[in-house]
């Protein structure tokens, strides 16, 4: 399974994009700012130019599997799926980053939140939204199917 951001609207704080799973948009994504680091970077040009809770993960192509997050497993939307949530895998200059809800940058370090950019610099209907992406993951999961995200 291929799943995609495209990110269209960066402002000074965050980052707001389309999300397509296999080539079907889902919903919008809300990250913090680019900052324009990519993939191919090395190392410790993204951690020079990375601030520390306020910027996106580079653009590129990841692995995404889904492992349970000792942060996000208590959360009702986290319980939901046994504490699974998706992992995206291999970040240089990040750990730990995750897809899942929030309605702000500030709901997130790093990590891409999914919803519905109704509102300037904001998600609505987050959680609805991750349910939606994490039914089709887990399908793909069950499937033993490679889930892979790309940042553009």
């Amino acid at each position: 399974m291929k799943i995609k951001i495209d990110r269209k609207w960066p402002k000074s704080s965050y980052v707001v994009g389309n999300w397509y799973v296999s080539g079907r948009k889902l919903c919008n994504s809300l990250e913090d700012t680019d900052r324009g680091l990519v993939q191919s970077m090395p190392t410790g040009k993204i951690n020079q130019v990375k601030i520390k809770g306020a910027t996106a993960i580079p653009k590129g192509t990841y692995t995404v599997v889904l492992s349970v997050s000792p942060k996000f497993k208590d959360r009702v939307w986290g319980k939901k799926y046994d504490g699974l949530t998706p992992e995206i895998l291999k970040v240089k200059g990040f750990s730990s980053v995750r897809i899942h809800p929030g309605n702000r940058a500030s709901d997130t370090d790093g990590c891409p939140l999914v919803g519905d950019n109704t509102a300037v610099g904001r998600l609505t209907n987050s959680t609805k939204r991750y349910y939606e992406l994490m039914d089709k993951l887990m399908v793909a999961w069950k499937k033993g199917e490679e889930i892979t995200l790309e940042i553009v």
